[in-house]
């Protein structure tokens, strides 16, 4: 293993030292063109731009985005709720991403796409600044913190070939990027955002920046908190965060960053369909809880060899703590949590602890050189990463109606998982000539995981440890993208990239008694393939059409055998997605007048998704069938009216009807777990009104129709049962800059 990393690294410097390093090539202006080729700093893309949406250039830092389905969403721009996390209005231009509504004011965005499970979007690989900040990215890959989108500059989100330069995933790459105070003109400045709204809801962002010759800061403090549309969901939430960087001189720059967050939720649990029919809004759990404790260091190096030749270096760790208690029956939420009768209390409450220790390295460079008479680029990059993961669950609880996470007596479980990785990929841009681009890729993965400790405690109070599972292997991925300019300003772009995602640390923590782990369990394998045309008319018309397809192999089920006996967990079969992209944005006052003061946008987003398990698939029950939580159908329009400060947003949100497991159950069971999740349409006002550049009002209202429905059914926590989504409500805000 140590011997192909140092022969990956000897090929990457290699090439670095051999290259011919450009110091003349082009800068375009993303407001009027679709790509850019070189960016000095990555945090200037999106300034100067109006739109909220645009396409990323075909290089940002150091990375490559050429020939890839990228989209890139500038938060100063987006006309939607922001306090609240409204991710079906932030993301309303990005085609067909699903997006699960179960949660108060936003604390915990769970989206995905092509049919993939939107689950804390653990199908992609989310990052903060470039870095890792979910649980574990590879054995536990949920995102339990999002950061507060009133301090997000833009998100990026790169779908397809992604995987060569990100890692395991499927869906892609989500990445947010955070206010650093470089955007700042003056040494000092402060910023207040205050927003009250529907069911308690209070916010107060503030925030401190400035920018000098040699340094510039940012730094906020974010409190928010409400009762939630629904009984027993009240929350709250705090997050900090500070960034300072030093310039050395005008190449050199080092940037320390830390931020600390804390979230905790009552958890007002599931309903069956019957109940929801009645009353959305009531709550059969009044003692759950759920706590979220987050913190994420990093420090990022940057040189400027010159306006070319860049070179990045982030070193980041992510320390996160995950505790929950409630009352959760097997049987499901049709056991009502009331008073035992025996005892005149409650009963006790179960309560489930993790700790995420993880350590990482990522380390990018990027250069220009010249071959054949031609600009070309190449990147490559080296990662290392360590983590670990701390569960205990199945603790005895009290009995009291608060959050306590006091055990009784010992934890049943009590498992450690642990992950290494260590990863190698380069990538190229060959300029064919000066239409025509083609983009190799190549990455190799060192992976293990490991699983040890105690599974449960038998009747005679003996410990029963956990099977003796641990999986290193080692493989590579490649991809190849291209890229034909068709006219100025429009383009041809195409990729095929192979992606994986490892085995879960659920698949290693198999009870001895009742399963066993397949001793050739292996990763998910597979590969995304793009074919789309996106382009931009001057400043009036932009689009992006695309088709994909999305071969996931080797999906990780559990198969019972017909004879009895131990449930085998094995790699199941395959599923395959494939669908349409598409979006497109007009602007009639800018293409027939020339107006200062009016404006007008209108926007559709539209994604079709046909996913079906496919192929060899060993479970007999499933094959053919639609893969769980993949609507077909997922749309968004609307239009943005202004006139001078004011702006005026609609917007419409239309998801057609899923299965909510691989079954394709249509009729919902006694518990709600199983049963279709009807379609939903729902429709969004947002105003805004800025007195000046310093002083802005907004006001709008979510769900304006007050439509009932949900997003999800849960088997487990946090429902069990049929998640309702939030009816309507309103907010208003007053923001201010000094």
């Amino acid at each position: 293993m140590r011997t192909r990393i140092l022969l990956s690294l000897s090929l990457f410097c290699s090439l670095a030292a051999s290259a011919q390093v450009v110091t003349n090539t082009p800068f375009y202006d993303d407001s009027t063109a679709p790509r850019t080729k070189n960016l000095p700093e990555i945090t200037i893309v999106g300034r100067g731009s109006k739109s909220d949406y645009q396409a990323l250039p075909e290089i940002v830092g150091t990375s490559i985005y050429a020939g890839k389905k990228s989209s890139l969403i500038v938060l100063d721009n987006v006309q939607g709720n922001v306090v609240t996390n409204t991710m079906r209005q932030v993301l309303a231009k990005v085609p067909g991403i699903h997006v699960w509504e179960s949660d108060p004011s936003g604390i915990q965005i769970g989206i995905s796409a092509r049919g993939l499970s939107p689950n804390r979007s653990w199908e992609f690989n989310t990052r903060q600044n470039g870095y890792d900040i979910a649980a574990d990215p590879f054995g536990y890959p949920e995102a339990y913190y999002n950061p507060q989108l009133q301090a997000v500059q833009r998100i990026e989100i790169i779908r397809g070939q992604g995987s060569l330069q990100y890692g395991p995933q499927f869906g892609g790459m989500v990445n947010y990027i955070l206010r650093n105070g470089s955007e700042i003109t003056k040494p000092f400045e402060f910023e207040t955002q205050q927003t009250v709204g529907s069911n308690g809801l209070f916010n107060s962002y503030n925030a401190i920046g400035g920018n000098t010759e040699k340094v510039h800061y940012y730094a906020f403090f974010d409190h928010r908190n409400g009762d939630g549309w629904r009984q027993n969901s009240r929350y709250n939430s705090n997050s900090g965060f500070a960034t300072i960087t030093y310039k050395f001189n005008p190449k050199a720059s080092l940037t320390a960053e830390l931020m600390r967050y804390h979230m905790r939720s009552q958890q007002p649990g599931g309903l069956t369909d019957s109940l929801f029919k009645i009353d959305a809004q009531q709550s059969l759990r009044s003692r759950n809880w759920f706590d979220i404790t987050w913190t994420t260091p990093a420090l990022i190096f940057n040189y400027n060899f010159n306006a070319t030749t860049r070179w990045n270096t982030k070193l980041f760790a992510t320390i996160g703590d995950r505790n929950s208690v409630g009352f959760f029956p097997a049987a499901g939420i049709i056991v009502p949590d009331t008073i035992n009768a025996a005892t005149r209390e409650y009963n006790n409450r179960v309560i489930n602890l993790d700790q995420y220790r993880n350590y990482g390295l990522e380390s990018r460079f990027i250069t220009d050189y010249r071959l054949a008479g031609l600009n070309h680029t190449f990147s490559g990059g080296i990662r290392a990463y360590t983590g670990t993961t701390h569960r205990v669950a199945d603790g005895k609880g009290s009995t009291g109606t608060g959050y306590d996470v006091n055990v009784i007596g010992r934890y049943p479980r009590d498992v450690e998982f642990v992950s290494h990785n260590l990863a190698a990929f380069v990538e190229n841009i060959f300029r064919i000539n000066d239409r025509l681009s083609v983009i190799p890729g190549i990455r190799y993965e060192w992976l293990e995981g490991a699983a040890s400790g105690r599974n449960s405690i038998n009747a005679q109070g003996q410990d029963v440890i956990l099977q003796n599972v641990s999986r290193s292997r080692g493989f590579v991925l490649a991809g190849v993208g291209a890229e034909y300019d068709v006219t100025k300003g429009t383009e041809l772009y195409a990729n095929w990239s192979q992606a994986y995602r490892p085995i879960q640390f659920a698949n290693l923590q198999a009870p001895p008694t009742t399963d066993i782990v397949d001793p050739n369990l292996a990763d998910a394998r597979g590969y995304n393939l793009d074919l789309g045309y996106r382009g931009k008319v001057g400043n009036y018309l932009q689009w992006d059409v695309s088709a994909y397809r999305l071969q996931y192999n080797n999906r990780v089920g559990t198969i019972t055998p017909v004879a009895g006996g131990p449930r085998l967990i094995t790699n199941v079969g395959a599923s395959t997605s494939k669908g349409i992209e598409s979006y497109i944005e007009f602007n009639p006052v800018r293409a027939f007048s020339q107006s200062r003061y009016a404006d007008l946008i209108l926007f559709g987003s539209y994604g079709y998704t046909d996913a079906r398990y496919s192929g060899n698939h060993k479970d007999a029950t499933t094959k053919d069938k639609r893969v769980e939580n993949a609507p077909r159908n997922i749309f968004r329009g609307g239009i943005t009216a202004g006139y001078k400060g004011f702006l005026l947003t609609g917007q419409v949100s239309h998801v057609s009807d899923a299965y909510s497991d691989a079954n394709n159950t249509v009729l919902p069971t006694a518990n709600a777990n199983n049963g279709l999740i009807p379609a939903y349409t729902i429709t969004d006002l947002t105003a805004t009104y800025k007195f000046n550049s310093n002083l802005n009002l907004k006001a709008g209202i979510n769900n304006l129709f007050d439509e009932r429905y949900f997003t999800r059914r849960a088997g487990g926590y946090p429902g069990p049962g049929s998640l309702p989504a939030d009816g309507r409500t309103f907010f208003v805000g007053v923001g201010a800059k000094f």
